[in-house]
Parts: structure tokens; sequence; C-alpha cells
């Protein structure tokens, strides 16, 4: 770790965060639409023994250390509709190997996962990689900033761009500056930022482009973004859970709703699987806002075929 990075994010002082001890639902929330969470992380089982050991250090302890399948299997047997799965590569020559294994998963479960491809940017070959794992049929790019170091607006990027604006392909970056850490290869400060955000959307209007955790910490920003152009995505993702240290926990209700996704993070989330859709269920939101938040939107961003969605036997149940 670099000792001269600022020493500022969330993270930067009293990492880990505690554990939360708060009950779980046996399954989704009954006052709630069919759900696709749009935001889940499965790895290799050695690449997750890494994850959770940094998260432990400098994060907060990881409440579901369960394997891929078990992931999976968690979400689909509480009333999870849908998951978009992500992976991300730590460094170059990871990509190609993820890709494959997101693949198998992706047809083990039988149009209930849709696939994110990962790519380091500026990696040898990075168009390639791509370009293969699109035609595996994985439906995007998952990129992370905090820990891949790249620059938004670069050539190594540009190339991306193209790639999935001619491929009409979505991508999801984790470019907000929080939850920032000194314990990160570079400062997320210095390289993220709602205005490099905005220079890409403007410069690539044929790029659906999704940023987690509401931009966070820059909410007001995205805000307003989020009015300005109709390529920009958000997801939900620990952002309204009242667990980081925000100095005040966004109000869901003054987004555009018809462009924001629920996603969990699970597993790499400290507290039950379930909190975040309790607080989407008790916030006020309209039933149609709901069913755009919770499964409309994640089916236009990430073109989800309707032959591959399922409802689940407690929507049946309830709903019949």
């Amino acid at each position: 770790m670099n000792q001269n990075k600022p020493k500022r994010g969330y993270l930067s002082v009293k990492a880990p965060l505690p554990a939360v001890t708060d009950a779980e639902g046996k399954s989704v929330p009954l006052n709630l639409p069919p759900v696709i969470d749009a935001h889940v992380h499965i790895f290799p089982e050695p690449v997750y023994q890494a994850v959770w050991e940094w998260f432990s250090k400098y994060g907060w302890p990881i409440r579901y250390q369960l394997p891929s399948v078990g992931i999976i299997d968690f979400l689909l047997s509480r009333g999870i509709d849908h998951v978009v799965a992500f992976q991300y590569a730590h460094k170059p020559g990871m990509a190609g190997w993820l890709n494959d294994y997101m693949v198998k998963k992706v047809e083990q479960f039988r149009g209930r996962v849709t696939g994110m491809a990962t790519v380091f940017p500026g990696e040898e070959g990075a168009e390639d990689i791509v370009k293969q794992a699109f035609k595996k049929g994985l439906k995007g790019i998952k990129l992370h900033m905090h820990v891949q170091c790249f620059e938004l607006v670069s050539r190594e990027m540009e190339i991306l761009y193209a790639i999935c604006s001619k491929a009409s392909m979505p991508m999801v970056i984790h470019a907000g500056r929080e939850p920032g850490s000194p314990a990160y290869p570079c400062d997320p400060y210095s390289i993220c930022g709602a205005e490099k955000v905005e220079e890409v959307v403007r410069s690539y209007q044929g790029l659906r482009l999704c940023v987690p955790h509401l931009g966070m910490d820059q909410f007001d920003e995205y805000r307003t973004m989020l009015e300005k152009y109709d390529n920009l995505w958000m997801d939900t993702a620990m952002a309204i859970t009242d667990y980081l240290p925000l100095e005040a926990m966004p109000d869901i209700k003054s987004f555009r709703l018809d462009r924001v996704m629920y996603g969990s993070d699970f597993p790499n989330i400290p507290y039950a699987w379930d909190r975040e859709l309790k607080i989407l269920a008790d916030s006020g939101i309209s039933a149609m806002e709901s069913t755009q938040v919770l499964r409309e939107n994640a089916i236009d961003f990430f073109s989800i075929e309707p032959h591959s969605l399922y409802k689940s036997t407690r929507y049946l149940k309830t709903h019949s």
C-alpha cells in the first residue's frame, strides 16, 4: 500500500466496521413485486477467500461466506426471481478464466442468472476478451475502479465503451468515491467522481452505464445527472441500509426511479440478506415505482429476456 495516499473515505479510520446481528426473513417481503437482484457477486472459491480476508481487515465482516452456487441458491430459495451476477478482475490475466467461470454458472442455473463479463482495462487483448465473453452469452461488463485503478476518460476505456455501445451491451462501473479505503492500491477520490462519469455518459450516448451504490457519496450530483441523461442508471446496493457512516441516508424517493435498480451486494454484506428489501418495502414509494426499482429497470438495463424470468412460488401464491 502506498503510505503517501490521502487517508480519506468511510473506511479510513474505523475499519473494520462492525457486524450487524439483525434478524433475517425467510423470504422476500410479501408486499413487494417479483424481485430481480441486480448486484450479486460470485467468484471462484480461491478468489473469494482473498476477497473475504480483505474485507475482514479493511471493510466489515462478511455475514454470508458461501460458494457461488450457495450464493445463488440462497437467494433463489428465498424468493428472489432472477440474479444479475458480477465479477471483477483484480489484475491483468484473470478476466478470461473468470468469464469462463461465469458462463458455466449462467448455464448451470438455466435462465435464472444473468452473467456479466469482466476485463482489466488496458490489459493485452482486452478487446478480444470482451468480444469472446459476449459470444459465450455474457451480457455486459462489470468494472471496479477502486480495485482496478483505471481512469474513466482514457484510451483504454474508450475501447471498452465503443465495444459495448456497438454491441448494445451495458456497463456497470463502481465509479463512486465510496466506500473508500487507504487499503486500496489507489486513492478513489483521485480517480472517481461524478464529473468524470458525466463526461462519459455525455460523450457515449449509445452506452448504457450503471453506477452502483447510488454514486456514494455524491448523492446530490448523481441525482441531478439522472434527470439529465437517459443512458445513466444506478443501483441501491448498501446506500439505503443505514449501515455505512453517511452524514444522512439518501431518500430513495428523491431519485428518478425509472433509472434506479435494486441491488443487494450479496454476499459481501455484514447484515441480513433482506435488510434493504425491508427498507424498500417501507419506503413509501408507489406500487408502480416499486415494480420499476425491483424488477422492470433491471429488465430494461440488462436486456433480460422475458422467457428467462421466473415467478417464485411465493409470488404465485400471494398474487393468484
